[in-house]
């Protein structure tokens, strides 16, 4: 009676040569992520802190998928442990997490031997939104919201068109959002598009000579903390 045998696959061996080779080039890419992202990031985080940590998840994604390829048995065991690892750490902006999504698809690539793939992959992604990054500093806008408040002084309807004109001279867009009356003061809020700071200014300017007295308070939308 023949004996049969169950054979399983043992998985890709382990070279310390091409760890150390996949290593260097990880670290390397990483590197330039940092500067990638403390160079044209726009988070309004410590862009440098971030970047710092890009290395380690390159370079421990790489050794993890390295060793696991190497083991079967490594491979059903990491599935276990990531299903208890929990990150509690917040992520606010979603360019980071794209930022870190792509340390860890390197960190791939590189522990599957994909060494090509990695590294004109992430050039590649980077070139990309470095050109676009660059082509929209031409074409950016503020937007803002901006709240007045000075005395009625007159009829309320002819106040509040007049203030809509002066604005409207200096904006893209403007969008009423709020009026507020009460003893002898008119307050209110706008949503405006203003392009770069030289508006804004000739904007306060012109409010001020327009309503002397006129209290002005900006809040730049875009930078406003998440709850």
């Amino acid at each position: 009676m023949d004996q049969f045998s169950l054979q399983f696959p043992t998985g890709a061996p382990l070279s310390q040569i091409d760890l150390l080779i996949h290593l260097a080039i990880g670290l390397a890419l990483s590197l330039l992520m940092r500067w990638h992202f403390e160079r044209f990031g726009s988070t309004h985080s410590n862009r440098e802190e971030l970047g710092g940590v890009f290395p380690f998840i390159v370079l421990t994604t790489t050794l993890i998928i390295t060793v696991v390829k190497s083991s079967l048995a490594l491979s059903l065991g990491l599935v276990g442990a990531l299903s208890i690892v929990r990150f509690r750490t917040p992520i606010k902006e979603p360019e980071e997490l794209a930022y870190l999504f792509l340390a860890i698809a390197i960190g791939l690539s590189l522990g599957a031997d994909q060494v090509s793939a990695a590294t004109l992959g992430s050039l590649s992604i980077l070139a990309a939104i470095s050109v676009i990054r660059y082509v929209r500093r031409g074409n950016e806008q503020t937007r803002l919201f901006l709240s007045v408040d000075f005395a009625q002084g007159g009829d309320q309807a002819e106040r509040i068109d007049s203030l809509n004109g002066v604005i409207g001279r200096h904006v893209r867009n403007m969008d009423l959002r709020r009026v507020d009356a009460r003893e002898g003061n008119l307050e209110a809020t706008y949503f405006i598009d203003v392009d770069g700071s030289p508006k804004i200014s000739r904007l306060i300017e012109d409010l001020n000579e327009t309503f002397p007295g006129i209290g002005l308070s900006f809040i730049d939308q875009t930078r406003m903390p998440s709850i």
